[in-house]
């Protein structure tokens, strides 16, 4: 059996919960709530200095244990900072043994993290963990576009919406061609809905873990094996259902659906989603399909940039654990 990494992308408002709640639901696997000290503590990792010397993994341990969202993992901050103190000295050896000792306070081997936004930093996530397996979830454009204009957090700009969704399925276009078949696997939210099994099962097949029913049903372990995430709590109320799916046919208006499809129709129907307007025809939109794959081809580039970049700043930051 595996014990490789496993991290949960996507889109905001695509279902990337769901899918982590289905996975902790395994008697081998733990995916802890959105911790976020992993992306700002490596934009910082200049400031940790060589981690090395055993005082700068314990500042290290310090600054994740005051991070905002650490008392959600439960876990004892003392232990934890000791803990990456003794750890090896990377970068990803000190975000790992947090993730491992949330995975031990249920007694599971497998740990992982879960965050959309990582799906814009896949080059980052490989870096600190080169073995990880990644699994990005895909929803509906113009369902996302509709949730996420629902969000108290929202802008409000329909646009700065649309782009979002627009950059995560480049990213995750990106991933599907370029990272191999046991570290990258893809799958709908309106598929894993509306028929719970198979895709788990084909989940579970590329994390080399046997499946278990409990990952069909989150709801009914998760209020109980995180009963100190008030959140995850009421995340978890709703039964996985398709209630959700296609409902930006009420919740858009046909100008901003056309909008949505005119800037990624090509997209929806490169993931199996069928348009509702004819505006990807029109000279405006072959204009945008034109930028996007510009931008699709600038980004491989600026990732490996960024590689190169990081090996000429100093040593590899991998986890050994």
């Amino acid at each position: 059996m595996s014990d490789r990494p496993i991290f949960v992308v996507g889109c905001p408002r695509s279902g990337t919960t769901m899918l982590q709640l289905m996975l902790h639901a395994h008697p081998r696997i733990a995916l802890p709530p959105e911790s976020r000290f992993l992306l700002p503590g490596y934009a910082r990792r200049r400031e940790f200095g060589d981690l090395g010397d055993p005082a700068r993994r314990r500042a290290l341990g310090e600054w994740i244990t005051r991070t905002a969202h650490f008392g959600d993992l439960g876990l004892e901050a003392e232990a934890v900072v000791e803990a990456i103190t003794s750890a090896p000295p990377t970068l990803g050896s000190a975000f790992g043994t947090v993730f491992r000792m949330y995975a031990a306070r249920f007694g599971k081997p497998r740990w992982g993290d879960k965050r959309p936004l990582y799906l814009r930093h896949l080059p980052t996530i490989r870096r600190l963990f080169p073995d990880a397996q990644i699994i990005t979830i895909m929803r509906d454009g113009r369902d996302c576009v509709a949730s996420l204009k629902e969000t108290p957090w929202s802008s409000g700009d329909l646009g700065e919406l649309i782009d979002v969704w627009a950059r995560s399925a480049d990213n995750a276009l990106r991933a599907a061609r370029t990272l191999p078949g046991d570290t990258f696997h893809q799958v709908r939210y309106e598929d894993l809905v509306a028929d719970p099994e198979p895709r788990l099962r084909r989940i579970c097949e590329f994390l080399g873990e046997e499946y278990d029913p409990a990952m069909a049903r989150p709801s009914e372990l998760a209020p109980v094996a995180v009963p100190e995430y008030k959140t995850w709590h009421a995340l978890t109320r709703a039964d996985v259902t398709t209630a959700r799916v296609s409902s930006w046919q009420q919740r858009l208006t046909g100008e901003e659906v056309a909008r949505c499809e005119a800037v990624f129709g090509d997209r929806l129907t490169r993931f199996g989603y069928q348009l509702a307007t004819d505006c990807h025809r029109t000279p405006r939109i072959r204009a945008v399909r034109t930028w996007l794959t510009v931008r699709d081809r600038i980004g491989p580039a600026r990732d490996r940039a960024e590689t190169v970049r990081g090996r000429l700043r100093g040593p590899a930051l991998a986890a050994r654990l």
